[in-house]
């Protein structure tokens, strides 16, 4: 249980170190984009990607060379998707979740606020987070596709423009 073997540490040694080598190499030739946490498909990659590589530290079942493979599936996988969704704008729909507005002039909007299972008490702390005290001096609070919350003022929200693409339900 404490230890079983000495070649057990070499081989996550020496296969640990290839694959963490690999992996900075895969995500250097995939771009920025592999580990950004865009959408739940983003952060589902990331997560992914990290399984896989402990799999491959802590599994002698599994070779160096089918964790490679494992890894640049799931990063031209990736590529794949995000190349698709940015020249199909109709697969976005199915990839990324819309933006939703959870608050409208001070208001928040109760209906978009259930759909989305987000509570007064939450959208309350993402307001306080920016160092604002009253709702009435919030003009929208949109719940990202990532899954955070931003807070326009009221006095920044201008021509609304950065809302445009927002759902805007109820």
């Amino acid at each position: 249980m404490w230890f079983d073997s000495w070649s057990d540490i070499v081989r996550v040694l020496a296969v640990g170190a290839a694959a963490y080598v690999t992996l900075v190499v895969v995500l250097r030739l995939t771009g920025k984009r592999t580990l950004a946490k865009l959408n739940a498909f983003d952060l589902i990659v990331t997560v992914a990607l990290g399984s896989t590589l402990a799999t491959i530290l802590l599994s002698a079942d599994v070779s160096w060379s089918e964790g490679v493979t494992a890894l640049a599936l799931l990063a031209v996988l990736q590529l794949v998707v995000t190349w698709t969704s940015t020249r199909a704008p109709r697969s976005r729909t199915v990839i990324t979740a819309r933006p939703t507005l959870l608050l409208r002039d001070g208001q928040p909007l109760e209906r978009a606020m259930r759909e989305q299972r987000v509570t007064l008490g939450e959208l309350r702390q993402a307001v306080r987070a920016t160092g604002n005290g009253d709702l009435a001096d919030i003009g929208a609070v949109v719940l990202e596709s990532d899954g955070s919350l931003s807070v326009i003022p009221a006095q920044k929200l201008g021509s609304r423009t950065a809302l445009d693409g927002v759902n805007t339900v109820g």
